[in-house]
């Protein structure tokens, strides 16, 4: 997916530029027109006549340098690039971006263009971890910026851990995978509830639980990316969306999860409930704190509806999916759960599996559908498991219109 594509690469300083050079070479042996900035940081690392003879094109390096008196070279890259790739990326250009600094040939050009962009970092671990990069990281994928995650192993400075540049080979298949995608939800409309509920006791009290809500945005996302019209009911978490397509209802409660599900069912195509809804709330809400007393406190608790099962019985051609996060007999319990529920398919996962837990960023799962056809997906992060059970819900809705 990369032959024929105009590729700019931004190679930013830091030790690991000397893998810019083979992922240049490795670019260009897969057909793929490439053309080369660099920081005044990285040609101390690597001189720019390395990439020229890779790339065979001119480097680009001094905002100033104009080699045609016709154009104005920062602008006609950025217009030029189909692919922008930043290899390696340091704190510095990711802080720049993040920012809207615009202070050499590099950054420049970035925020001029309109390509697509993929970041992939390479920095000592504590930096890769401060607070400031993680916020720049995280204000770039909000503004759909791609990030390829960096390895971990030893570290030129010294330190073992993340920070070391993807291979060469990972970084090009990542951004083939990501240019291959075919829209398949294009025209579809798909309703995704995620996070949890909290159901007040009093002012300052609640009950709820440990979802972080990052498995329903993540299928938002990738449905976005897929194509599809997304509406995403979402508790209270700390995710935040970085496709601008993805229209967003905030909710706290189980009740008003419920209304907002049922008010946006009627006219879905796809409906993904992977919230963590609270099957009980307190059947008294004080109006004031309760204060600490002599002995034991006694909170009677009611049922909450049952969001899921109350969409199962009035579906009327909604492909209707379910999760399960059990920790005993979880196929058991959610096969039980798919079709006491009316579901079209289930996801199940035990949630005191490692690497399947709460909050974390990696899951495993198993998808049945209602034929109890079974498809395992191993451990992976959150995004990839998402876009599986996307392309399983496409396969057997296309299935039952044949």
């Amino acid at each position: 997916m990369v032959n024929q594509k105009n590729i700019l690469l931004g190679v930013s300083g830091g030790i690991a530029v000397y893998k810019a050079c083979a992922l240049t070479s490795k670019l260009v042996q897969k057909g793929a027109n490439v053309k080369v900035i660099m920081t005044e940081s990285a040609a101390e690392f690597v001189s720019p006549l390395t990439f020229q003879a890779l790339s065979r094109n001119p480097v680009y390096i001094d905002t100033f340098d104009e080699k045609h008196p016709d154009k104005i070279a920062h602008i006609d890259l950025a217009d030029w690039a189909e692919i922008a790739l930043i290899a390696p990326a340091t704190a510095n250009i990711i802080g720049k971006l993040a920012n809207g600094i615009a202070d050499d040939m590099l950054s420049t050009t970035l925020l001029a263009t309109q390509a697509e962009v993929y970041i992939a970092p390479a920095m000592n671990v504590h930096m890769y971890a401060h607070p400031a990069v993680i916020k720049n990281m995280k204000q770039l994928e909000q503004w759909g910026y791609h990030f390829i995650e960096p390895g971990a192993g030893y570290l030129a400075c010294g330190y073992v851990g993340k920070g070391r540049l993807e291979e060469p080979e990972s970084i090009i298949k990542v951004i083939e995978s990501h240019q291959q995608r075919e829209p398949f939800l294009s025209g579809k409309k798909v309703l995704i509830s995620a996070g949890p509920t909290r159901e007040q006791i009093d002012p300052v009290r609640f009950f709820t639980n440990r979802s972080t809500g990052k498995m329903g945005f993540a299928l938002a996302e990738a449905a976005a990316e897929y194509g599809a019209d997304v509406t995403l009911v979402t508790g209270p978490v700390a995710e935040k969306v970085t496709h601008s397509g993805i229209k967003i209802i905030d909710v706290t409660t189980a009740e008003q999860m419920y209304d907002a599900m049922h008010l946006h069912f009627k006219d879905q195509d796809i409906v993904i409930k992977s919230a963590a809804v609270a099957d009980y709330r307190p059947k008294h809400i004080y109006g004031e704190k309760m204060k600490k007393q002599d002995g034991n406190w006694h909170i009677e608790m009611e049922r909450t509806k049952d969001i899921l099962q109350s969409l199962g019985e009035i579906k009327s051609g909604q492909y209707l999916v379910g999760f399960a996060a059990e920790t005993t007999n979880p196929l058991e319990y959610g096969k039980k759960k798919l079709v006491k529920k009316n579901l079209d398919a289930i996801v199940i996962n035990d949630v005191s599996s490692e690497g399947a837990g709460f909050g974390g960023d990696t899951n495993v799962v198993t998808y049945v559908n209602k034929l109890m056809k079974q498809d395992e997906v191993a451990l992976a992060s959150k995004k990839e498991i998402a876009e599986k059970i996307l392309t399983f819900i496409d396969r057997d809705m296309k299935d039952e219109v044949q």
